[in-house]
């Protein structure tokens, strides 16, 4: 048996409806819509433009099911974090940004009533000033106090596409209000957030509901909109063809995360000290990761040299990288964190240290991938020692697997093999666990990456001396 189903991923920077055909040895996928998605600065702060992206997220649809009238069921998901705060179904007001500095107050307020240590003893999560626990801190108490749902932003499109409000579990664990997959009540309340706002629990594979009634006649089809990992790297994870136990992945696109997959939380000083969180994973496995700064340190100083009127053509810019040498600095510095002039944040790093910056595009060029690589080939290694993971190989998957300057000095720095794709692993992670709940395929986490592994093959790169 083999069928059809719709994926809508939200990225950072864009987003895209595709649509994924899978049988028993058949994984194919097809992008049928991307849009893109441009935050919007107001005089509050920063936003996503939540509208804009469900206005191409429909479109999207539609053009889906144009070309596939069989598609049996949709599935959400985006990056982790951020949310819309609603009052009897409307929305209150554009979603911040969480790169917004607004969160530096909700910081000092959450650690005032509960120090990180005791934190993360509680919720596992690595300590990251935008987690939604220290968003809900930032808020206007009033507005709040006000409204009476919370949604994530993969949650918010589910609940504009069938009525049904619900937190999808592994994007939940990344609040910092999740205990053993639950809501933590307690901590809820010792932090004065609202417990109503918090909705009902859903994991991957579950059914939210069917499209709604007048929405099904708009895009011309219906189907049932099923949970999935609905944080991007979760469905990422499920399409890593690795064995768990022998291997540490890196989902690297704006950020690269970095880490293994345990069956349990990590909650040891340990695992804090060294900056790692816990969060949940498909069928309830847990990823023991690190955030690390990723691309957009490249991005933002590609866009820095465009805002100056530089034209720049990126594999020509990493061709010619390729070719110099230049020194590393510390991509994970916060300083690197907020859009803007990246080039002269990262001559201040390096004056900072009393080391030379690099002069030409080529050669920060280099510099930011050999900075990433060498974050990446370290947090490998921390990951596998904290969770027990003996890792022998690393996967990198998403944008950065195009990457093959990152990905060969990725393998040259940890000393292990990089196994790069696939590229679409969110998508196809998210059609995966869709095509299970319908019956298109069947089995464990594991037969789902053996279909990955039989159907994309992946650019193996070995280390050099």
């Amino acid at each position: 048996m083999s069928g059809s189903v719709a994926a809508i991923d939200l990225g950072a920077t864009s987003g895209r409806v595709i649509v994924g055909h899978v049988g028993a040895e058949t994984l194919q996928t097809e992008q049928v819509a991307r849009f893109l998605n441009t935050p919007v600065q107001t005089s509050d702060g920063l936003h996503w433009d939540i509208l804009s992206l469900y206005a191409g997220a429909t479109e999207g649809l539609r053009e889906a099911f144009r070309a596939n009238a069989d598609i049996a069921s949709i599935g959400v998901d985006a990056w982790a974090v951020d949310y819309g705060l609603l009052r009897s179904g409307r929305l209150l007001g554009e979603p911040y940004h969480y790169r917004d500095p607004r969160t530096a107050a909700g910081v000092a307020r959450v650690h005032e009533r509960m120090p990180h240590p005791a934190l993360f003893a509680r919720n596992g999560l690595q300590f990251l000033p935008f987690n939604t626990l220290y968003q809900f801190a930032a808020e206007d108490p009033d507005i709040l106090a006000f409204a009476d749902s919370a949604l994530l932003i993969p949650d918010l499109i589910g609940y504009w596409l069938t009525g049904e409000a619900r937190a999808e579990r592994t994007n939940a664990s990344t609040t910092g209000l999740l205990r053993a997959g639950e809501w933590d009540d307690e901590l809820v309340a010792a932090l004065g957030i609202p417990r109503r706002i918090l909705p009902e629990l859903i994991s991957p594979g579950e059914a939210l509901g069917p499209l709604r009634a007048g929405l099904t006649a708009d895009l011309g089809g219906s189907a049932t909109v099923t949970a999935v990992g609905s944080h991007d790297t979760a469905s990422a994870v499920v399409a890593v063809p690795m064995r768990p136990d022998a291997a540490a992945y890196i989902s690297c696109g704006t950020w690269g995360l970095v880490g293994v997959e345990v069956e349990r939380p990590v909650l040891s000083d340990a695992a804090r000290e060294a900056g790692f969180t816990n969060e949940g994973g498909v069928d309830g496995r847990i990823r023991l990761l690190r955030n690390v700064m990723g691309l957009w340190v490249l991005s933002e100083t590609v866009r820095t040299w465009q805002r100056d009127g530089h034209a720049i053509d990126l594999p020509s810019l990493l061709a010619e990288a390729a070719e110099v040498q230049a020194p590393i600095f510390d991509v994970d510095d916060p300083r690197f964190l907020p859009p803007g002039d990246m080039v002269s944040r990262i001559d201040a790093w390096f004056a900072e240290h009393g080391m030379p910056a690099p002069r030409t595009r080529a050669q920060y060029a280099r510099s930011i991938v050999e900075s990433l690589a060498q974050a990446f080939a370290d947090a490998a290694a921390d990951a596998g020692r904290i969770g027990g993971v003996d890792v022998r190989s690393i996967h990198i998957v998403g944008g950065g697997a195009l990457n093959a300057l990152l990905c060969q000095r990725t393998a040259d720095r940890s000393g292990l093999p990089v196994a790069a794709g696939p590229v679409e692993a969110t998508a196809l992670g998210n059609v995966l666990v869709q095509a299970r709940a319908a019956g298109f395929v069947g089995g464990s986490l594991e037969a789902l990456r053996d279909l990955v592994a039989r159907t994309h093959e992946p650019e193996v790169y070995l280390p050099r001396a």
